[in-house]
């Protein structure tokens, strides 16, 4: 669908989405690179093993932002399959982030604490890039329009506990 093609609406949608994606994505960024700094200057861990638990750590932590915040309308039968699906996707992203700093630390010996950081944001966000569509493509899906209509019409028709009349 072309840019011009999109209702008003369903762009208003995406860039919400983005919005809240981006918000949960920004605090796991820094969830991500907190925890591999300090793992980096307080553990012995090679760069790329402490980049790697920092990075499970920030997908945990992605995982209830997402769930609860960023896609909390979206399609909640199957965690099993949703949790699954995540960490599939996770991981793929999570090889992405930290094969970038394996290249440059390991391949191009560019192994400074600057480097390091440079070059984990750099894996973060392209590995971001990846992740963004595969878990709204394939892991939050997007109800279907009439089972939207009807969670939102129940909701509607739910009997409202009684409020007590104004003296």
């Amino acid at each position: 669908m072309s840019a011009q093609g999109a209702s008003p609406s369903r762009l208003r949608l995406l860039v919400r989405e983005v919005a809240k994606f981006g918000a949960v994505g920004g605090l796991g960024v820094l969830v991500n690179m907190g925890a591999f700094n300090l793992l980096r200057h307080a553990t012995d861990l090679q760069v790329v093993r402490a980049s790697l638990l920092a990075t499970a750590i920030a997908i945990a932590f992605n995982y209830v932002g997402f769930r609860y915040f960023a896609y909390r309308d979206r399609e909640k039968s199957g965690r099993a399959r949703e949790l699954t699906l995540f960490l599939l996707f996770s991981v793929v992203g999570a090889v992405i982030e930290n094969g970038i700093l394996y290249v440059a630390t390991y391949g191009f010996e560019w192994n400074s604490p600057w480097q390091n950081n440079f070059f984990k944001f750099l894996g973060i966000g392209l590995g971001t890039l990846f992740r963004f569509w595969s878990y709204r493509t394939w892991v939050f899906r997007a109800l279907p329009a009439r089972e939207a209509v009807q969670t939102a019409e129940s909701f509607l028709d739910a009997p409202r506990p009684a409020v007590p009349a104004e003296r």
